[in-house]
């Protein structure tokens, strides 16, 4: 197993050795030199042109760790440029994007995904997802870096998905604005220190880690790695069957805080001393669904709500952990989107973290418009279903039926979904994929992430595959990283992948302290899937006292 450390210091080495000096120029004039419109003729697909709306030389700045806050990491000298790429349709909104130039560049670009439904600017100052606290961002390593807002932008009071009503701005969110701003970066990378990068790196966690899917599948020539943390692979099968799940909370459904708790213990119970050793943590994630029965928890006798479950509760939690499937094919054959797996039910905290609270349950039932404080799958997907399938931001969910939307249906899959198995062209270019499966996360199903690396294995044949993809999984960890350990450097393992043909295994993942030195805690292997990290004697807080193991038949 190649430790962290060990990782870093071969990347340091990739970079001296292979980054070419960049032409010295001084660095208010390279910044000032960048500002200007770049035609439509420099974007791949069909476009506006793009407009340089400012460059600023940003001088170094410090880490930064509020304790409420995000952490802010120390960052070098750099141009912050800020611009927009005009639409085509004047009716949609602009592409907006920044794009960070380092003064000391080492050669490489690193383009950040986004969230949720986007409509914010992703900045690309923030560490890579997973990226450990203690190792610095990619702008301090010295990667140009670049985000965009997909092609809208949020406004108070305007419901997230309400740009969908736009065509325009519905293929940009889909995958045309990363492709638009990931050409305008070259171009602007070219302008500056007068070389195209010699790599080019996509990052993305949830929405941005089916961007990064998207772009190995839609533009195989554009990306020499892409790490997808938890992506939402199946977008249109994700709102189906949270819209499903929604539907079973309201009323008698809903599950509260005690009811949480209680289904929480229970799969503790049941799975948690099953990789050897009771810490807490479900580690065998694939056993777990094999020795947990929700139904035990059922109401009998003169049991308090607060002791059991309703049949109607019973439902709604076999419901999120079972498949939806569809009467027809979606892009790529697929007809079925999986259920979550267990554990983690009861991970502390509201969005973004949190378990069933934050994305399953909320804190009240479910209710037509959705209210804030329901829980965030009702809210994404409901609306979803509503702006992008029925097309009528007033549709009554409860009357929703897939079937009468075939067609609509089948349409926004092959626009959405990132679910398309051929990865040939990617793989022939030299293209290095790396996927990050929580199993505490029910912001999306691990298990869709599982299905699809089938599905590439089954195109592409295993030995293909062993040689440019790697999918790992890391237990207990929810959709945002909390809950166990998650963090590792995996940008610097795919660089080192790509550049120097460091073809990685299993792994180390670590959880650390909020505040500096950011000590670490504990750690496990981030074994290759299915495996999952095996107890077998020693420090039960250090990776070393664990070995990766497949479930047991």
């Amino acid at each position: 197993m190649k430790t962290q450390s060990g990782m870093a210091l071969s990347f340091a080495l990739l970079v001296a050795a292979c980054a070419s000096p960049a032409p010295v120029v001084e660095p208010a004039a390279g910044c000032a030199g960048v500002v200007g419109d770049i035609p439509a003729s420099a974007i791949g697909i069909p476009s506006g042109k793009a407009t340089v709306l400012s460059a600023v030389l940003v001088p170094a700045s410090p880490l930064a760790a509020p304790a409420n806050a995000p952490l802010q990491p120390a960052l070098p000298q750099h141009c912050r440029v800020l611009g927009e790429i005009a639409p085509i349709d004047p009716k949609a909104p602009p592409i907006r994007f920044q794009l960070n130039l380092p003064t000391e560049w080492n050669g490489r670009a690193v383009q950040y995904g986004g969230g949720g439904y986007n409509g914010v600017l992703i900045t690309g100052t923030a560490l890579a997802p997973a990226g450990p606290p203690d190792r610095p961002a990619p702008l301090a390593r010295g990667y140009v870096t670049y985000g965009t807002d997909s092609g809208h932008q949020n406004s108070p009071g305007v419901r997230l998905q309400a740009f969908t009503l736009n065509d325009e701005a519905l293929v940009n969110f889909a995958h045309a604005s990363q492709k638009k701003v990931r050409d305008v970066a070259v171009t602007l990378i070219e302008r500056r220190y007068g070389k195209k990068p010699e790599r080019l790196y996509y990052i993305g966690s949830s929405q941005g880690g089916r961007e990064g899917l998207t772009m190995a599948q839609r533009y195989p020539a554009d990306f020499d790695g892409v790490f997808s943390r938890v992506p939402v692979i199946s977008f249109v099968g994700l709102q189906h069957a949270d819209t499903r799940n929604g539907l079973a909370l309201m009323g008698a459904g809903w599950i509260g805080p005690a009811q949480v708790r209680l289904v929480h213990d229970a799969v503790l119970a049941a799975c948690d001393a099953a990789d050897g050793i009771a810490d807490g943590l479900v580690a065998d994630y694939a056993g777990c669904a094999r020795r947990f029965d929700v139904t035990k928890l059922r109401c009998s006798g003169s049991m308090s709500p607060d002791q059991c479950l309703s049949d109607a509760q019973v439902k709604a939690v076999q419901l999120l952990h079972s498949s939806y499937t569809f009467g027809f094919d979606l892009a790529n054959g697929v007809r079925s989107y999986p259920g979550r797996l267990y554990g983690g039910e009861a991970t502390p905290g509201n969005f973004p973290v949190g378990g069933y609270r934050a994305w399953f349950s909320g804190d009240s039932p479910p209710v037509l418009p959705p209210a804030p404080d329901n829980g965030r799958a009702w809210q994404y997907s409901g609306g979803g279903v509503q702006y992008l399938y029925a097309r009528d931001p007033n549709y009554d969910l409860r009357a929703y039926d897939a079937n009468k939307f075939r067609a609509r249906v089948q349409q926004m899959s092959a626009l959405l979904d990132s679910t398309n198995p051929d990865l040939a062209e990617f793989r022939s270019r030299g293209g290095k994929l790396i996927v990050l499966e929580h199993t505490g996360d029910y912001a999306q199903s691990a298990q869709a992430g599982f299905q699809y690396y089938q599905s590439v294995v089954e195109k592409m044949g295993q030995a293909p595959v062993n040689d440019f993809m790697r999918l790992y999984v890391a237990p207990g960890v929810d959709h945002v990283g909390t809950g166990a350990p998650a963090n590792v450097d995996l940008l610097g393992v795919l660089a080192a992948w790509v550049e120097r043909g460091e073809m990685p295994e299993d792994l180390e993942v670590a959880q650390h302290d909020r505040a500096p030195p950011f000590a670490v805690t504990r750690s496990l292997p981030l074994c290759r899937w299915p495996s999952y990290p095996h107890y077998v004697g020693g420090d039960r807080n250090r990776a070393a006292g664990f070995e990766c193991r497949k479930t047991a038949d």
